[in-house]
């Protein structure tokens, strides 16, 4: 079993915020795929990373899925469909194994 987590961003990179309307699609897609989601939206998390001499920030939302087996062609394909839907230049998509106890 895998926990993929995809990290959203809050704003675009002009600084625009995101919408409820812009997440529903994810909540949609993921739930219809895994059948369940997680999110963590109350306190997002704060992203930094240097960009030359400069820090950059970003804040997120994170959602997560539990999947039997992981798609690794479906998860690029769909980390690009997200990419371009919330203007970014890169979006994190990540997986660990898990263990359910």
């Amino acid at each position: 079993m895998y926990l993929v987590q995809l990290l959203l961003p809050l704003y675009d990179n002009g600084g625009r915020p995101f919408g409820p309307d812009d997440y529903a699609p994810v909540r949609q897609t993921l739930t219809g795929r895994f059948g369940g989601l997680t999110t963590y939206a109350r306190a997002p998390a704060a992203g930094l990373w240097k960009e030359g001499d400069q820090t950059v920030r970003d804040d997120l939302v994170v959602y997560e899925v539990m999947a039997e087996t992981l798609d690794r062609a479906w998860w690029a394909a769909y980390r690009e469909e997200l990419r371009v839907a919330f203007r970014q230049d890169a979006l994190v998509v990540r997986a660990q194994p898990v263990e359910l106890l």
